[in-house]
């Protein structure tokens, strides 16, 4: 097999790959001992490049195109090798075709809940997962931080790094974001952009380009998607008072339409009555229940209401804080005449047990 490697080296003069796979990011192109006719044709098709490596250094890299294998073209080679003047053919290289197109549908998601504090729910716990897109963008860095010696390097071997730091950008962006669970749905394309321009430099160390990354889903725990549809739900119904009678009503008009069923006539009958019973107090009008009052009852120690006779007339009623300020403005005096509730009669505001005190600790006139 050695044998015929060498002979078939010998033979073939054109350098090419054509790829039929979907995945393969980088592939060496076998030589026996990685020999390179001299004036050998390098064909490099679109969405490719040809990476030149010498004795473990990278020398010349190659855009799509078909070259002739001179000194010419191998500038950097040439120089590593000193060939000024000409080499001797062939020449040992090896030649690795990056495949630069955008690798697509690539799977990213969080492995385990992200933790939050949402302002309206509290702390939750939310998953999410979506697509992205990247391309090698600068083929000697990936294979210097990558690739190495691999003569067949597909995405799967670097999906799962990737994959990991996309998760975990995502994670402290979206708990900086401090976006609400109920708004993240609206801002999936901001959030989306924003991580993309955050992990632009990440990638780059490895050479890549994340060209489009996709958000298609944050979510909830079901237990708490769960309480969230049933709160939606109570939101839809409305009036709850207003449900209930309708549900009951319908409830009546099945019972109706199939009395007795397998039980007895005064089993039946019975549990009419009970329907009937639970039935009527739903279905009452509102007019009919108890309502609770539309203003709160008086504060304790307010409750006392004061009436006056002020010029003959009538005044009042006042509450116990008013006929205090009236007392300290003169306005009341000890023989004015005052009723409450639980009186016959008009009695002299000093006679009322709750006003006694103030008049007595008002002092008597300046004498003069």
């Amino acid at each position: 097999m050695a044998l015929w490697d060498k002979v078939k080296a010998e033979l073939v003069d054109i350098i090419e790959w054509t790829d039929d796979s979907r995945d393969t990011m980088v592939w060496r192109f076998p030589r026996y001992q990685n020999e390179i006719k001299y004036g050998a044709k390098l064909t490099v098709r679109e969405s490719q490049v040809a990476v030149f490596v010498s004795q473990g250094t990278i020398a010349d890299v190659f855009q799509p195109g078909m070259y002739s294998l001179t000194t010419k073209n191998l500038p950097v080679l040439t120089t590593l090798k000193g060939w000024y003047y000409g080499f001797d053919s062939p020449f040992k290289a090896e030649v690795y075709f990056i495949n630069t197109k955008n690798f697509t549908d690539l799977k990213w998601g969080t492995k385990n809940p992200v933790m939050l504090r949402d302002p309206e729910f509290g702390p939750v716990r939310m998953r999410s997962f979506g697509t992205y897109v990247m391309k090698v963008k600068d083929p000697a860095t990936f294979i210097r931080e990558i690739v190495g010696t691999d003569a067949h390097f597909t995405v799967d071997e670097i999906a799962d790094q990737l994959r990991s730091m996309i998760s975990s950008r995502f994670a402290d962006i979206l708990a900086e974001s401090r976006i609400p669970v109920l708004d993240l749905a609206s801002n999936y394309k901001d959030l989306s952009s924003f991580i993309t321009q955050r992990l632009t430099s990440e990638f780059m160390a490895y050479g890549l380009e994340l060209t489009l990354l996709v958000i298609e889903n944050i979510s909830l725990p079901p237990d708490v998607e769960e309480a969230l549809d049933k709160r939606s739900s109570m939101g839809i119904i409305g009036d709850l008072n207003k449900y209930t009678q309708f549900q009951s009503a319908n409830a009546m008009e099945k019972a109706a339409a199939n009395p007795g069923g397998d039980a007895s006539a005064g089993i039946g009958m019975g549990m009419g009555f009970a329907m009937a019973n639970q039935m009527g107090k739903v279905l009452q009008p509102e007019a009919a229940r108890p309502s609770a009052p539309d203003s709160p009852p008086p504060l304790p120690g307010q409750a006392t209401a004061f009436f006056v006779a002020l010029g003959g007339e009538q005044k009042g009623p006042f509450s116990p804080k008013i006929i205090h300020e009236m007392i300290k403005d003169k306005a009341i005096k000890p023989d004015t005449l005052m009723w409450k509730k639980g009186f016959e009669s008009w009695v002299k505001a000093a006679d009322m047990p709750e006003l006694k005190d103030i008049f007595d600790s008002v002092p008597p006139p300046i004498p003069g």
